[in-house]
């Protein structure tokens, strides 16, 4: 926001919100930066943001707005919709016959006013507020929808038309599944299940049924919570619904079924991909949400950084070789490997995949999926794909002896190779690969690195702050060593040179309106293993997985624990979330 200095200053000086003195200082630096005085003194931790824009309010003449606990009519809110709100900062919260009050940060984004003057026809008029109160009403959005979506599926599920499962065990026709599904309660009742799930960011739903109801669960930054009970006569509608959705066969209720769909909330497109499996009181649904657009991602913003970061770019770089992504099922690998992709998707080359299943749809990638019932499997796709004169490839996960042998021989001929394996740890991938029946010596040919990792939840903003003990110290040094983690906090400028363990700064979740458990999103911890000509010389011996991370430990690799007690000590996660995740 413009603000002129010599009244901004004067207002500072007078209300005793800095000294002269220091206002001086902040303006000389901040002509040298090319900063406003203002932000120069919020850099310097003089003033708070809030406390600048209050001024900024003050000096401009701009209405200043507190929306912290107060009531904004749903239907005002929403006159904004909610990505907007969140992307740009604007509240709506007070209506007029020609006029609609919006509260901002900063005033001067003209294209947010802009759009809401087009959306809503009325006149716009900006109000400065603070952070708090944009949090708190981003907070109304989620909130008043769970009230909206929990009210449409009481009463839709009171008034929904049960048809019965027919007499002596006979079974409901197609035709009257289809019925069912199409009945206008269940249609809403699906419609706001998937819009509630997106809402709270879930990444998965699971509708379980049960001997007297219907469980609904969310999966929200890996952890699974229980959302809803439905009535058990809901249970055949509901599934039947999904089965329309994905285009499965509705009457099909013995053998497992996998489909998938698409559906629009807010311009955000969101895929859905549908896993119906027959259990003992019916049948039980699971969708993995897959939020489209939603690339954009770094390795930087996926938790890489240091050594481990500079070793992924560098393989990235190479024409030829083999990157491995190693880890439980939900640890993030195919993220990891669509942002590889990502990186290497230039007009440059020709990128080509085998998947099961595609997840994300990438322009200019050439995505096959497996068809395993017609037996078309990784091994034959990759076959398959090496014809089709790629530069890289990317297989989505190495399953079989044939398929690993495959994937190593293209990395070998002058394609750059991309895949999964599942193993506990980087280090495992190699003697893993041995056990598939590949030559060491191709291996240690072809492999640039192997990453392993996992996912911990991210600390939500509100996070309490805490030392450890001296005993906390002994206790964590049984099982990482700190020494060499501090080494690398200090090597990054993480910490000063002298800091210790007990005088860094911890923090624990702290449960709060923006997130109930005090946790909010996830990120990675990685190990990046390099193959470096100490590691090939193990490989070659038949060493174990604990020789070759010893070795790539003293060599500098981070392990996942040392990674995961890095972002500790930064404040991103907690010292028992790393703990949680690796003892799984």
């Amino acid at each position: 926001m413009h603000v002129n200095e010599e009244q901004l200053e004067k207002f500072m000086i007078d209300s005793g919100l800095v000294s002269r003195e220091d206002f001086n200082k902040a303006q000389k630096k901040a002509q040298k930066e090319d900063r406003s005085p203002g932000d120069e003194l919020v850099k310097e931790g003089l003033i708070s943001e809030d406390d600048l824009r209050r001024t900024q309010a003050y000096v401009l003449g701009i209405p200043f707005v507190n929306l912290q606990n107060q009531k904004i009519d749903f239907d005002i809110l929403s006159m904004i919709p909610e990505p907007i709100a969140r992307n740009h900062n604007i509240i709506a919260f007070k209506k007029t016959a020609d006029a609609l009050e919006v509260a901002m940060l900063d005033t001067d984004d003209l294209a947010a006013i802009d759009f809401v003057k087009k959306k809503v026809g009325l006149k716009v008029l900006p109000r400065i507020t603070d952070a708090e109160s944009i949090k708190s009403a981003l907070l109304l959005y989620q909130k008043t929808l769970k009230d909206e979506f929990g009210e449409i599926i009481e009463k839709e599920t009171a008034s929904l038309v049960i048809t019965p499962e027919g007499e002596d065990g006979e079974e409901v026709s197609g035709d009257d599944l289809k019925k069912m599904a199409e009945d206008l309660p269940v249609v809403r009742i699906v419609d706001a299940l998937l819009k509630h799930a997106i809402i709270q960011n879930a990444s998965d739903i699971h509708i379980e049924p049960m001997e007297n109801q219907v469980l609904v669960r969310y999966r929200i930054d890996g952890i699974l919570h229980d959302a809803m009970t439905l009535p058990k006569s809901a249970a055949a509608s509901i599934t039947a619904r999904i089965k329309v959705l994905s285009n499965l066969k509705l009457d099909e209720k013995r053998l497992a079924q996998d489909g998938r769909f698409k559906i629009e909330l807010s311009d955000q497109k969101v895929g859905f991909r549908v896993s119906i499996l027959p259990v003992f009181f019916g049948e039980k649904t699971v969708m993995r949400l897959l939020k489209e657009g939603g690339g954009g991602y770094s390795l930087e913003g996926l938790g890489f950084h240091g050594t481990a970061l500079e070793q992924v770019h560098d393989a990235t770089k190479q024409k030829t070789g083999l990157i491995l992504v190693t880890g439980p099922t939900g640890s993030g690998k195919s993220t990891t490997l669509y942002t590889i992709l990502d990186i290497l998707n230039t007009p440059e080359v020709n990128i080509s995949t085998i998947e099961d299943p595609i997840e994300y749809q990438m322009p200019r990638v050439n995505q096959t999926q497996v068809k395993a019932q017609i037996g078309f499997t990784f091994s034959k796709g990759l076959r398959a794909l090496v014809r089709q004169d790629p530069d890289i490839i990317m297989v989505g996960e190495i399953r079989d002896g044939e398929t690993a042998s495959l994937a190593t021989n293209a990395a070998l001929t002058g394609h750059l190779v991309l895949s999964t394996l599942h193993t506990n740890s980087a280090s495992g991938a190699v003697p893993r690969l041995v056990d598939m029946e590949v030559e060491p010596f191709l291996l240690v040919s072809t492999i640039k690195v192997v990453i392993g990792q996992r996912l911990v939840r991210r600390l939500a903003d509100a996070k309490e702050k805490y030392n450890l003990t001296d005993a906390d110290v002994s206790d964590l040094s049984q099982k990482i060593d700190l020494d060499r983690v501090l080494k690398e906090l200090k090597a990054e400028g993480v910490i000063d040179g002298h800091a210790t363990w007990k005088s860094i700064p911890f923090y624990k979740p702290k449960p709060s309106p923006e997130s109930e458990d005090g946790y909010h999103g996830r990120v990675g911890i990685h190990e990046v293993l390099h193959i470096t000509p100490s590691i090939r010389e193990l490989v070659l011996k038949g060493a174990t997985t604990a020789a070759i991370e010893e070795q790539a430990k003293k060599e500098g690799m981070m392990t996942m624990i040392e990674d995961g007690m890095f972002l500790a000590a930064q404040g991103v996660t907690t010292v028992e979330e790393v703990l949680r995740v690796i003892s799984e």
